[in-house]
């Protein structure tokens, strides 16, 4: 049994290590909240830039009326909820690199406002997402929708995992929803509330012009999404996101193959042109089997790798 002496410096012990343990925690807890500058600076893409927004905003034309609180108020939340999330919107900014020259090209044809293509990164990412309720694609195409279009989706072929004609449907739909209102922003909404709602709320408050509208949630933060990836995406320093040329990702280079007649497996397909079945199936998503059987009298056109495609340092000079 220890004397008294002894309790006193076992207690003393005792305290001291209670105080360097308390102090230690505390010291990590700061070095948690507050990591040094330099770490913070240059291990991210991100940084907490502050940022002030532009004293102007056009999308589709038509000004933003940002001197009304509730115009300028939602734009910020969206810069902050939908632009800000980190590593989703690196992602966002990279994949605009490959596929927005593809929708611009599209959207130039039909003669719709090169903004639109800022409503796919609102939509889906610009990926082939599918949502709970089934809409898939770039542009997020339901089923019904799509085949009352003239889309062709089976468990074989669904093209609205095609890029080029989903952009062409939703094209379509543009169009005809500007004939309607006579007005793009409308138009855009429209797609995500659906023409018939849209038109129900203007009848209901006698008003024309989106940002006047109350509308549903989904529908009120549609435009104002798109328009933050727009200007993220057109000037990520400004919103703290440092990424450089050479970390996008570069516009893939392919070949196309008209097709006519069933094919058996893809496997040997693509070994007939040089690639394999991952890369074939990368280019052509609306492929949804490892074979093909057509349609009477319907050409499908298949994208080929070209060479070098899969190098990214080769895949920026191949013609």
């Amino acid at each position: 049994m220890p004397d008294s002496n002894s309790k006193k410096i076992l207690t003393a012990f005792i305290f001291a290590g209670n105080v360097i343990v308390l102090f230690s925690i505390a010291l990590g807890f700061k070095g948690f909240s507050n990591p040094p500058a330099a770490r913070a600076s240059s291990d991210t893409l991100f940084s907490n830039k502050t940022y002030k927004l532009p004293e102007t905003v056009i999308f589709a034309g038509e000004k933003l009326p940002l001197e009304n609180f509730d115009t300028r108020e939602s734009l910020e939340r969206e810069i902050l909820t939908s632009a800000y999330r980190h590593s989703s919107t690196i992602l966002i900014i990279k994949r605009a690199n490959r596929y927005l020259p593809v929708i611009e090209k599209i959207l130039k044809k039909n003669d719709i406002p090169d903004d639109f293509k800022y409503l796919v990164a609102a939509e889906s990412e610009y990926s082939n997402m599918i949502s709970p309720a089934g809409a898939t694609g770039f542009w997020q195409i339901m089923p019904e929708t799509g085949k009352e279009e003239g889309m062709e989706i089976n468990s074989v072929v669904d093209e609205r995992y095609d890029i080029e004609k989903s952009t062409q449907f939703a094209c379509d739909y543009f169009r005809k929803s500007y004939e309607k209102f006579g007005n793009w922003t409308l138009a855009a909404a429209s797609y995500n509330g659906g023409r018939a709602a849209i038109e129900e709320q203007i009848g209901i408050q006698n008003q024309n012009n989106y940002y006047d509208l109350l509308l549903a949630e989904e529908t009120a933060r549609y435009i104002f999404r798109a328009v933050a990836y727009k200007l993220v995406i057109s000037d990520p320093e400004r919103y703290g996101f440092t990424i450089s040329k050479d970390d996008l990702y570069p516009v893939l280079k392919y070949r196309e193959v008209a097709v006519d007649t069933a094919v058996t497996d893809f496997s040997r397909f693509a070994e007939q042109f040089g690639t394999n079945y991952k890369l074939l199936k990368f280019l052509n998503p609306w492929l949804r089997k490892p074979y093909l059987t057509p349609k009477p009298d319907k050409v499908y056109i298949i994208k080929i790798p070209k060479e070098g495609m899969r190098n990214t340092e080769r895949s920026e000079n191949i013609n």
